[in-house]
């Protein structure tokens, strides 16, 4: 498949498809987003055209504000929540979507009419924050991203990391409680039941049904039975005791899995983004503590500095329109004034 050749064009479209929405930006060189759309995810049963068709519309809708003269240049980069093959073609496995082997790339260039680069949603969140965020000029980098789940990517002297099957990064699937919480992958005790924006909301489920006071603010918060991470620190920021416990003990879990993932690859920073970073310190601070006290040889070497995202819930639709102009995932990091 033909792709354009890097910095070609001026705008790139960038679609994030995450386990709770179709999010998707008009993203120019310097990584701004000059216009964006945004649709649910359906349910996960939903048939796979049913995803594509949401990712098809909210890209003609960007189209439609590109200039006709220069529309046809316009590249599209998606970040799909799941398992993308090396070949960058296939979703392999999606653990919140219904992708099973999934052709998704030449499914949306065929639909598009113009070159359609895909990768993980983890990798393209990593790269905007390498290209464009709160890892500029960092060479070696692990960025997590919490959202329903917890997604991971990784460079190394300033390029992707996808790993011989393009499987690399998958952290949030490695098993921190044997025999613990069930997940959607099919496995037990993965650590992203217990630090994510499911394991938010798990917890604060837990406090509902104690009920009492230190539910009052939860309650007040979201729907009994329907409340969200998003709920949950929300609330935490307001000052809310009992959610700042939970968003401190999921910090906590955090942290004692960032410790397994710095000993074994030793960056020089660690990014959280995704939409449970936007705790903010509430969260990190936990991970930060828990991370320094458990890192193997701790006192003998460096701890990484652990950063939120400076993108936010835009780093993985930002980073999906760089990767289509650079879609080797190697390009010279951003600096201002530059492009």
């Amino acid at each position: 498949m033909s792709v354009p050749a890097p910095g070609r064009a001026v705008l790139a479209v960038g679609v994030d498809v995450g386990g709770t929405h179709v999010k998707a930006g008009l993203v120019d060189a310097q990584g701004r987003v000059t216009s964006e759309a945004r649709r649910r995810t359906p349910v996960r049963t939903a048939a796979p055209a049913t995803v594509e068709d949401l990712v098809v519309e909210v890209v003609q809708e960007l189209l439609q504000q590109v200039p006709s003269d220069v529309r046809d240049l316009v590249p599209v980069g998606v970040g799909a929540a799941g398992f993308v093959d090396a070949d960058r073609g296939r979703v392999v496995f999606a653990p919140h979507l219904s992708w099973r082997d999934e052709p998704l790339r030449d499914a949306l260039t065929a639909r598009l009419g113009r070159p359609v680069v895909l990768d993980n949603d983890a990798h393209a969140a990593a790269w905007a924050e390498h290209r464009f965020g709160a890892a500029q000029g960092e060479s070696h980098l692990v960025v997590l991203t919490l959202g329903t789940g917890i997604g991971g990517a990784i460079l190394t002297h300033g390029r992707l990391q996808r790993g011989r099957h393009g499987l690399a990064g998958e952290f949030g699937h490695q098993q921190v409680v044997p025999g613990g919480l069930r997940c959607e992958c099919g496995n037990q005790g993965c650590w992203e039941q217990y630090a994510s924006g499911r394991a938010l909301a798990r917890l604060a489920r837990e406090v509902l049904r104690v009920g009492g006071p230190p539910a009052a603010a939860l309650r007040a918060a979201g729907p009994d039975g329907d409340v969200t991470g998003e709920h949950v620190w929300r609330a935490a920021r307001d000052g809310d005791p009992s959610s700042r416990r939970i968003l401190a003990e999921v910090g906590r879990w955090l942290g004692a899995g960032l410790a397994g993932v710095v000993g074994s690859l030793d960056p020089g920073t660690v990014v959280i983004g995704g939409g449970v970073s936007l705790a903010g310190d509430l969260l990190l601070d936990p991970a930060r503590e828990t991370l320094a006290g458990t890192l193997v040889g701790r006192g003998h070497r460096p701890v990484p500095p652990v950063l939120a995202a400076r993108l936010g819930q835009r780093a993985g639709l930002v980073g999906a329109a760089d990767l289509a102009r650079h879609p080797d995932g190697a390009a010279s990091p951003h600096r201002a004034g530059s492009g």
